[in-house]
């Protein structure tokens, strides 16, 4: 679905079905060079089970012009904007990683709109170390490897997405070198590094208590047990605030591609509660 956002080009994956704003809306927000395909299952299931799915690609990933957002602030005042451009009133907001903070972000700056907050794989603080933040700048390539072989903590699950057997870093890392290539991924004329922005993006971020207060809606987090970037330790503080409950599924951070079965039956039980 191609929606003009902020005097831009912008893209969502709906999950195989048209946009339906009268229905019950999901946005999915992907992590740091990720785009809306990480979420294909998910999003295929809740479009085709009575819900309008938004699966956004972040502004300079995927499918969506650039630049890329300055801050979690400035991205989640774009996905506001790409909820009203869809016509969509109210939306349930699920996010991954950095997408886990941008989700808080703008369910906190919209509060009335929100109707749930799933933060997958999240953490917060979310600090990147110093030695990653400088590979991700200097040897994006080699960081890459780097985050893969991190988030991940089996080769080939069994089933794993899209297909058993699936070889899990080798997508991941595909996708992620697909991300950098794009037209905002890296231009060192322009100064651009998408993938040293958007890991900026996550350690720069300190608003997340404050977002926590203002959030109205009920809040979920789904963490991995064997997560080596945003252990689930690391989420509690800010679960405590947002008054969440927490899932915890054996995975590594890529909880997507690495138990997407698992994943998807949480977030089924997640969205079908009662407030």
């Amino acid at each position: 679905m191609k929606l003009e956002v902020e005097g831009r080009g912008a893209y969502a994956y709906t999950g195989g079905k048209p946009f339906d704003a009268a229905l019950p809306c999901v946005v999915f927000v992907h992590g740091a060079l990720n785009d809306h395909s990480v979420w294909t299952l998910l999003a295929r299931w809740f479009a085709h089970h009575g819900h309008a799915v938004l699966a956004v690609d972040l502004p300079g990933h995927g499918r969506s012009a650039g630049p890329p957002p300055a801050s979690v602030e400035a991205a989640a005042d774009w996905l506001l904007a790409l909820l009203d451009a869809a016509g969509a009133a109210r939306a349930a907001f699920v996010g991954h990683s950095l997408g886990s903070l941008i989700a808080l972000e703008a369910a906190a700056r919209a509060h009335e709109r929100a109707t749930r907050l799933v933060l997958i794989g999240s953490a917060y603080p979310m600090k990147v170390s110093a030695a990653l933040l400088a590979t991700a700048r200097e040897r994006p390539l080699a960081a890459i490897d780097m985050v893969n072989a991190f988030s991940i903590s089996t080769i080939a699950a069994k089933p794993s997405f899209p297909g058993p057997g699936m070889w899990l870093h080798g997508s991941s890392r595909a996708l992620m070198r697909r991300t950098l290539a794009g037209p905002s991924g890296l231009d060192p004329a322009a100064g651009v590094n998408l993938f040293e922005h958007d890991f900026r993006l996550c350690d720069g971020y300190a608003g997340g208590l404050e977002a926590a207060a203002r959030v109205h809606c009920p809040a979920q987090f789904i963490l991995g047990t064997r997560d080596q970037m945003t252990p689930p330790k690391a989420a509690r503080e800010l679960a405590a605030a947002l008054r969440a409950g927490t899932t915890l599924l054996a995975s590594g951070h890529h909880l997507m591609a690495e138990v997407p079965d698992a994943l998807l039956g949480a977030l089924r039980q997640t969205l079908a509660a009662r407030a």
